[in-house]
């Protein structure tokens, strides 16, 4: 049996319930044993939402902003100021981990309906080489789609005189919660 729902701004979705198994499209998303197949494009709105939203918070506080955005992919920049410096002058290893982070939560977040929240269960990086640039960018792209649980890796580059230098690269483990999950959640 098929059930079909209309996630707001995503394109119609199937779910899949029982034998149905595999689905008949090549990207979905598995969760409570349900199969939602997804489109591999986002609408404008979608787009809309995800960049706004990215830059709330600690986040808008930093100075981060979404430059592109696609199905499985995302990425950031933030221009480098004095605050983001440390006292040797370099951009501060904080920034681009929160950076790394952010960005991955975010291509994540793009895999999913808006009926959901990414939430980050493990987060590795290694930093590459000293960032001293005018700006920072961070490409992030989903390498791996679960059940429930969605890898993606981060590439963190240094701006400097118009060209980039890959100065650390991070791996982000995330888990797609319902968002009304979350909202009960009691803090």
């Amino acid at each position: 049996m098929n059930y079909y729902f209309s996630f707001c701004s995503m394109p119609k979705t199937e779910v899949f319930i029982g034998s149905e198994f595999p689905p008949k499209c090549n990207d979905y998303f598995i969760y409570n044993r349900e199969v939602y197949c997804m489109d591999n494009n986002l609408t404008q709105k979608r787009i809309d939402f995800l960049a706004k939203d990215y830059c709330r918070g600690f986040i808008k506080y930093c100075g981060l902003q979404a430059l592109k955005i696609k199905k499985g992919s995302f990425e950031s920049q933030v221009l480098i100021g004095g605050n983001h410096r440390t006292q040797d002058n370099f951009i501060h290893a904080g920034l681009m981990a929160t950076m790394a982070d952010h960005t991955a939560g975010y291509s994540a977040f793009t895999m999913v309906s808006e009926n959901y929240r990414i939430l980050t269960i493990e987060f590795k990086i290694n930093f590459l080489k000293p960032a001293y640039g005018s700006a920072l960018k961070c490409r992030s792209k989903v390498i791996n789609k679960g059940k429930q649980i969605i890898v993606s890796e981060s590439k963190v580059y240094d701006v400097r005189d118009k060209s980039e230098k890959l100065v650390a690269k991070g791996i982000v483990t995330m888990m797609a919660v319902p968002a009304e999950n979350i909202a009960k959640a009691k803090f």
